[in-house]
């Protein structure tokens, strides 16, 4: 699709927007593209408020012009008083606030990571940026969160057995594992898909009943362990794993078949300098 239409049935491309189909209705109703209001009421209608860790309401506005000073800054900004600076018809920036809506106690939590690691950087005028803050970006853009209760499978991709657990295990892949993805650029990327997506994974072991959850209590869920795993143990980049997204079964139709499997440059063999989740 061209990606500088809206397309209020986005939803219906890929199942990579899998976590968006509660909000399908909402989306469906929009002809045109959504307004900041449009995503401010998105937020209004959850249960629960989404606030940042300062305790600050998420509110969607314009994008500010030329060059910010320390608290007018992109994340100062959310983590000072909650506005989020988002560009109008922009699938990007969209994302983001959509991302927002279903995880966002992750997503105040990387915000809180870059506000701290700026401040710190701004205040002792260190002008590289912080292995923390680059996994936190990397995330946000590119993250993906799997889950699941097998831990043979958790295993096979953390040895990149590809193959093995897509094809071979594919059934426990369907019933015992599940991809959700988080990075707002993943999901542009995911508007025409493409051999080569490639997400950035934590690994989250849950309990077999998960499954037979809600959508939203799944969401819920993961956003709490989520949370806690960004504030308490990510430090870098090699906290996370990569992750072939086309590779689970059924996000590709030509992935209904083994030789599929075979592309060494999309499902590459584990190197030492690969990262461990």
């Amino acid at each position: 699709m061209n990606i500088r239409d809206w397309n209020p049935n986005f939803v219906d491309i890929s199942p990579m927007f899998g976590s968006f189909l509660h909000l399908r209705q909402y989306l469906a109703n929009c002809p045109l593209w959504p307004e900041h209001t449009d995503l401010n009421k998105l937020v209004l209608l959850r249960d629960q408020q989404v606030l940042t860790q300062s305790e600050k309401q998420i509110c969607f506005v314009p994008q500010g012009i030329g060059k910010q000073c320390f608290e007018q800054d992109y994340e100062s900004r959310i983590y000072l008083t909650g506005q989020v600076q988002t560009r109008a018809k922009n699938w990007h920036d969209f994302f983001n606030a959509l991302v927002w809506n279903i995880f966002p106690r992750a997503k105040s939590a990387l915000n809180q990571l870059h506000y701290q690691a700026h401040l710190l950087e701004s205040v002792n005028k260190i002008k590289q940026r912080s292995a923390l803050r680059d996994a936190a970006t990397l995330f946000d853009e590119s993250g993906v969160i799997v889950v699941s209760s097998e831990k043979t499978l958790i295993q096979l991709l953390n040895d990149f057995e590809w193959k093995e657990l897509f094809w071979q295990q594919r059934k426990a892949v369907l019933s015992s594992m599940r991809f959700f993805v988080f990075g707002h650029g993943l999901y542009e990327k995911a508007l025409n898909p493409y051999v080569g997506m490639t997400g950035k994974g934590i690994i989250i072991n849950v309990k077999a009943a998960f499954f037979a959850q809600t959508l939203l209590n799944q969401l819920q869920s993961i956003d709490s362990i989520l949370e806690s795993f960004l504030l308490q143990t990510l430090t870098s980049n090699s906290d996370l794993t990569p992750v072939p997204l086309l590779g689970y079964p059924g996000w590709i139709e030509d992935n209904n078949k083994e030789i599929y499997y075979e592309n060494k440059k999309y499902f590459r063999e584990r190197h030492k300098s690969d990262s461990v989740s």
